[in-house]
């Protein structure tokens, strides 16, 4: 058994960091994307083709699932769904990458672990891209994160918003990851600064603020679930 490490404090604010400008980049992709699929249009956009059209609708009852209003002329406020797209998107990566550090991206047909190249290699063989890939290999041992059938990890993002956060993503070191306290600063960071404005407003909670703030007790079942059947095993 190895011995357990914890973030040095650099690490840590680089971890920070990273997850904050992270978060920023994945709604900004996320709003745009949504918004390319006219989720929160009225109607469909005419050159959308089935599939998209498809998702669209699903799209939409997920918005209404998570409190968005819809107004007379059909038109939906999406603001709970950009925040979740964002969430699902940057956690699916960040996620796969503490599995493929710690030796536990396992490639199904041999059983054998493999990294996030090996896992793009075999991605670009297959014609798609590493993170659904990597998504497909890892629903074996996490199916609550990585969930094959949820629309919302179907929505593509823009290149440029993909790439910012595959930026961030490899800027961080090895180390990050095998460090036994990182995923619980993982969810503290990335809730900080949404849960810092609503704090800061002073206004009574309502429903715009809640996710925020409900977030905080119901998603730590992703850590301690990771912790506990996966990474905690590895110390």
């Amino acid at each position: 058994m190895g011995v357990i490490k914890t973030l040095t404090a650099e690490l840590r604010n680089k971890l920070e960091r990273t997850i904050i400008r992270a978060r920023d980049f994945a709604e900004a992709g996320a709003k745009s994307a949504l918004e390319s699929l006219a989720v929160h249009h009225y109607e469909p956009f005419s050159h959308m083709p089935p599939e998209d059209r498809r998702l669209r609708n699903h799209l939409r009852a997920r918005a209404r699932q998570l409190g968005a209003r819809q107004d007379k002329y059909g038109s939906l406020e999406i603001y709970h769904l950009i925040q979740e797209c964002a969430y699902e998107h940057w956690h699916r990566m960040l996620f796969a990458r503490f599995l493929a550090e710690n030796g536990l991206l396992i490639e199904p047909e041999s059983g054998v672990a493999i990294s996030l190249d090996e896992c793009k290699e075999l991605a670009e063989g297959e014609g798609l891209d590493l993170w659904t890939l990597a998504s497909r290999f890892a629903q074996q041992m996490l199916p609550q994160i990585f969930r094959p059938d949820d629309p919302i990890l179907l929505v593509a993002f823009a290149h440029e918003h993909q790439l910012r956060l595959e930026n961030e993503l490899s800027g961080l070191e090895t180390d990050i990851f095998t460090a036994s306290d990182a995923l619980g600063w993982v969810y503290q960071f990335w809730q900080a600064k949404r849960k810092k404005e609503v704090n800061d407003s002073g206004i009574k909670i309502g429903a715009d603020e809640l996710p925020a703030v409900t977030q905080l007790f119901t998603e730590p079942y992703m850590v301690e679930f990771l912790i506990h059947n996966t990474l905690g095993a590895w110390h």
